[in-house]
């Protein structure tokens, strides 16, 4: 089984739409997978209100869903590791160094992997993985890269919830045939 993290800030909105479309996806694909998400901050908090309604709309209630927070142990644990924003990437890797081969900005990951090309049917995920990450430098972690980052709608207008939905849709499709292939077997 795949163990997967999504992070960001509060755990509240970006990383809770993510892990929500991730797990739906993976599971309608037919992929064993656990996908937590953790934040920064302290848990127990619940997803932002906001966030509750746009994900209705697409036939998924997290209503029930408490805040997280991201520990060392629970990054050395997961087999990939996908950060909303740059800061949460670099948080990451500082808590858990280790974690740097496998740990992404979602877009990043996006990005790297279909250059690297999709994983062939018989490699391993972690093979894979380390040809995505090549030819990264720990100096990439410093500064921002609004390319790499999702924005945080908290605080904006419903729209911008339902944006990030899309877009976090469109890029949790394409990691999953990247990584997984067009059809994965039942």
């Amino acid at each position: 089984m795949t163990n997967i993290i999504v992070l960001c800030t509060a755990n509240v909105c970006r990383s809770v739409i993510a892990r929500e479309l991730l797990s739906r996806g993976l599971a309608d694909h037919g992929v064993r997978a656990r996908v937590r998400s953790a934040g920064m901050l302290e848990s127990g908090e619940p997803a932002a209100p906001e966030v509750v309604r746009a994900l209705n709309a697409v036939g998924i209630d997290v209503s029930a869903h408490r805040s997280s927070r991201m520990t060392d142990v629970d990054l050395r644990s997961a087999d990939l590791i996908l950060a909303m924003a740059r800061e949460h990437l670099r948080y990451a890797v500082v808590l858990a160094p280790p974690v740097w081969p496998r740990t992404f900005t979602i877009r990043e990951f996006v990005r790297r992997a279909t250059s690297a090309g999709p994983r062939r049917p018989d490699q391993p995920l972690a093979d894979w993985l380390d040809l995505v990450h090549r030819g990264r430098d720990r100096l990439d972690l410093l500064g921002e890269r609004a390319a790499d980052d999702i924005a945080d709608p908290m605080g904006g207008p419903p729209e911008g919830y339902d944006a990030t939905v899309a877009q976090l849709d469109d890029l949790t499709r394409l990691l999953i045939r990247l990584a997984w292939g067009p059809q994965a077997p039942r």
